[in-house]
């Protein structure tokens, strides 16, 4: 039960960076740090303990294997999350062109 405690833990920790901090980047490090802990999870959801690899031989156990859907889900969604971070991060190159800084609150006050 502690790895799920864990990764809860990691999920709280990127939404705060999330919602609390001002600077783009550390906005964009905390999508990533709470894109991750889902991950985690999903990967601990389907582990099985003293369960064998998800390829099947016709001298394994069928009942024994690691459920494979979790990792499939989690491979999708690294590359999905990984196009995502690439977008933020143009994004956030093109607003430091703009606006020459990385601060939301500065970004607000000015106008154009």
């Amino acid at each position: 039960m502690t790895p799920y405690f864990l990764c809860l833990l990691l999920f709280l920790i990127g939404v705060y960076a999330v919602v609390r901090k001002r600077n783009i980047i550390k906005i964009i490090i905390g999508l990533i740090i709470a894109e991750y802990a889902v991950n985690l999870f999903f990967i601990l959801f389907g582990y099985k303990l003293e369960g064998r690899s998800p390829i099947y031989s016709p001298d394994q156990e069928i009942f024994n294997m690691v459920d494979p859907l979790p990792q499939a889900l989690v491979l999708t969604s690294i590359v999905i999350g990984l196009a995502t971070t690439a977008l933020a991060v143009a994004i956030a190159i093109r607003i430091y062109e703009k606006y020459g800084t990385f601060d939301i609150t500065k970004i607000n006050k000015l106008k154009g």
